[in-house]
This record gives structure tokens, C-alpha cells and sequence, in this order.
């Protein structure tokens, strides 16, 4: 297995950094290292959420457990001023990590359907909780800098896209005060470790789960003709999907429809009586992902009246997320006062990508938010891999560790510096 060398801070780094900030990797290492070491499924985080709420409290927080379930809500106020919130994830993957690092996950889990899995921070939820928990330390210490309220969300499930949808649910912006603006980070697994990326207008794709079921008439393999073969529908669904994508759609408006899973049958010889399938659909414009997911209806439903099915194929949406938009003028703020503070190298230009986060629930209920990329890794790296065209194992790997420490700490600059920006300034 291959290791992950863990690079210093550069003295360039370390100088842009938060006045005191770098003292802060001595105490948020440990974190970091527990946080990777011991993950925790969707909706499970509950030692995970009790480390948070402690980190919080120790700062002066006043901190409530058990929001949407599992998560956690931190409040500092600090005279008149606007209230910022920001967000980070809890939740780890059902994967066996390999990247050989000597604190490395062995932790697993119980996932819905009740079995035993692995779990792994493999898309950097650990890195933003560190660096949250960095921001929220380096904005309790300096109160005289900032006027308003800081609330801190430890939010639940965003691997299921149901967590922020839960949190609201359960109150968050009624039982706590609606923030006038919502900040969020995630690590990036193009960006050099040291840069921020960040843009106005849709940086993630809004995306839903689609479950199919196709019915047939099971019976031997060896007499297909007195059968009607699921397998055979359900492979005629997935070569029909693709014309959604190919033909029905503008090529200029970015649409993913990937069937991740196919399952159906016992054994070699028999026909079975059903196939499941299942799907994620990725889209940036509503209108696109409303078309997509009545094709995909329409396209399984055609398939099986061809093929004589004895009853209509079952079609279900479930954890739909809408699409991530940073809010204009908040991301030309925070984009100035970035560049001002980490140098313009340092601040690119965010790529949108087709994955998907239920970040974008909190605009949906009204409030202004901006997520920034954080670039995760490693400069030499990312050079070697890019002049030798080779890849880099990226998020949701089993092979994917960010170079932590340069991506942990301009994680935490970008979150100080963008809640500075927005929140009200010292008198």
C-alpha cells in the first residue's frame, strides 16, 4: 500500500494565514487524525457530533445536539451585526479505505439495508470539520475583529442528501436564528493544496436517485420463449437512457444519466421474474432535469409495453437535491476580500462539476450561500500527474488523501476571511 507523505506548511503559506493561525495545527492535527480514523455513516454521526458540540462549547458556544437527528448548532453573538453561518459535513462513506496512512480507517458500519461495511472519510468531510473547527477557534479568540452572530452547523447525511433537509426540518432557521448568509468549503481534488476556488452562479449539479423495477416471466433458460425476460427489458432500458443525454438534450446544457446498478436472477439458467436498476441523474438547469426524469420514465414504461411485460415497470424518485448556486454578489465579495488576503496566485476560478450537495437546501429556504473549493493536492503532485497524464485517485476513492495540513489551514483562512467579509465589522 502506498503512503501519503504529509507536507509542511511553507513559509509563504504559513505568512498569509490568520494572525495566530498557524499555532493552530498542533491542536487541530489530533482532530484531523481522529476524525479520518474514525468515521461515521449517514445519520449515525453521533461521537463524531459529540466532538464538534465539545470543540464548541470549549470555545464558548452555545451549543445544541441532536438537530435533524445528528447534527449540531453552535451560536456565538457578539453585539449588532449580521448573523453567518457555516457548514460543515459529518458524514463518511461505506468504503474500505487502502491508502495505507497509519491512521487510516478500519471503522465500520450498519448500512440501510442492514449489513456490515466499511466507512471512510473518502471525499474530505474530515478536512472541512477540522477547518471549521479552525475557523470557529480563530473567530472566538478574535471577537474584537467582528460584530454579529456566528452560528456554526455540524450537519448530518450530506452523502445522502438528506441531512440539510432534516436540520430545516427540525428547525434550524426557526428555533435558531436564519443566517443572513451561509459559507461552506470542500476540499477539491484538482486544485493544488493551497488555492481557493470560487465563482458566482451554479457550481454543482442538482441530482436525483431513480429506482426501477422491470417485471417479466420468469421460467428456464433454456426456453426463453415461454418467458418474458427482465434482463433483456432492463438491458433495453439502459441503451435506450442514452439517448436522453445523446439526442434529447441540448448539448450546452450539462446532463449525466448513469445507471450505477443492475441486479436480477439466481442462477445461470434461469430467467427471473424481476430486475432492479438504479440510477443518478445530474442536470444545471430545472427544466433539463424535469425532462430527464420524465424520459427515463417514458423510456422504461415503451420498453416493457415492446416487450409484452406483464404490468408497467415501478419508477421511484427519491433523494432529489436541487443545484448548487453561490449567491452573485456574496461570491464577489468574498472572492475580493480573498485575493486581498491570500494574494491573487492563490484565488482561481472555480470549476462547476456534475456531483451534487444538499448545500444548495439552504438557498432553497431563503438564505445567500457560497461554497469555495479548497484545493487538497499535494503541488508536485498534481505537476507530475498532469506532465505524465497519469490520475490521481480522487474523491469518493479508496486510495484519496488530501494533502492535509496546506489543505486544512487555507481551509480555515478562506472560512475567516469570508466571515470577516460579511460579518459586521469591529467598532
Amino acid at each position: 500500500m502506498r503512503r501519503i507523505a504529509v507536507i509542511a506548511l511553507s513559509s509563504t503559506l504559513l505568512a498569509a494565514l490568520p494572525a495566530g493561525a498557524e499555532s493552530l495545527w498542533p491542536t487541530l492535527e489530533p482532530l484531523y487524525r481522529d476524525l479520518h480514523e474514525h468515521p461515521e455513516l449517514s445519520f449515525q454521526e453521533t461521537a463524531t457530533a459529540a466532538k464538534l458540540a465539545e470543540r464548541l462549547r470549549g470555545l464558548g458556544f452555545t451549543v445544541t445536539t441532536g438537530v435533524g437527528r445528528t447534527g449540531v448548532v453552535g451560536i456565538l453573538k457578539n453585539g449588532d451585526g449580521p448573523t453567518v453561518m457555516l457548514r460543515t459535513e459529518l458524514d463518511a462513506l461505506p468504503l474500505e479505505e487502502k491508502t495505507g496512512l497509519p491512521f487510516a480507517s478500519k471503522a465500520t458500519g450498519t448500512n440501510p439495508a442492514g449489513e456490515t461495511v466499511p466507512v471512510m472519510h473518502a471525499c474530505g468531510h474530515d478536512v472541512h470539520m477540522t477547518a471549521w473547527v479552525g475557523a470557529a477557534t480563530t473567530l472566538a479568540g478574535d471577537r474584537k475583529s467582528w460584530r454579529g452572530t456566528l452560528i456554526m452547523v455540524g450537519q448530518p447525511a450530506e452523502e445522502m442528501g438528506g441531512g440539510a433537509s432534516a436540520m430545516l426540518a427540525d428547525g434550524l432557521f426557526t428555533r435558531f436564528p436564519k443566517p443572513d448568509f451561509a459559507l461552506a468549503i470542500h476540499d477539491n481534488d484538482v486544485l493544488p493544496a493551497g488555492t481557493v476556488g470560487i465563482k458566482a452562479g451554479p457550481l454543482l449539479a442538482s441530482a436525483d436517485s431513480v429506482d426501477i423495477t422491470v417485471y417479466g416471466k420468469g421460467g428456464h433458460g433454456a426456453r426463453p420463449n415461454n418467458t418474458i425476460d427482465p434482463v433483456v427489458i432492463a438491458a433495453k432500458i439502459v441503451l435506450g437512457l442514452q439517448m436522453l443525454v445523446s439526442r434529447e438534450n441540448d448539448p450546452f446544457d450539462p446532463a449525466v444519466v448513469t445507471v450505477g446498478s443492475i441486479h436480477g436472477g439466481t442462477k445461470h439458467n434461469i430467467i427471473p421474474d424481476q430486475v432492479r436498476l438504479q440510477l443518478t441523474v445530474r442536470a444545471y438547469k430545472g427544466e433539463v432535469r424535469a425532462r430527464l426524469l420524465r424520459g427515463i420514465e417514458r423510456v422504461a414504461r415503451a420498453e416493457a409495453l415492446a416487450a409484452d411485460a406483464p404490468k408497467p415497470p415501478d419508477v421511484v424518485v427519491s433523494d432529489g437535491t436541487p443545484v448548487t448556486v453561490n449567491d452573485d454578489a456574496l461570491a464577489a465579495r468574498v472572492g475580493a476580500a480573498l485575493r486581498t488576503r491570500l494574494g491573487v496566485a492563490r484565488v482561481r476560478e472555480a470549476v462547476p462539476i456534475t456531483a451534487a450537495e444538499d448545500f444548495s437546501r439552504y438557498a432553497e429556504a431563503g438564505v445567500p450561500i457560497l461554497m469555495m473549493w479548497v484545493g487538497a493536492i499535494n503541488p508536485t503532485a498534481l505537476e507530475t500527474s498532469k506532465r505524465d497524464r497519469s490520475m490521481l485517485p480522487g474523491l469518493h476513492s479508496s486510495l484519496f488523501a488530501p494533502d492535509a495540513e496546506p489543505t486544512i489551514m487555507t481551509g480555515v483562512d478562506a472560512l475567516v476571511a469570508a466571515s470577516r467579509e460579511v460579518l459586521g465589522k469591529a467598532r
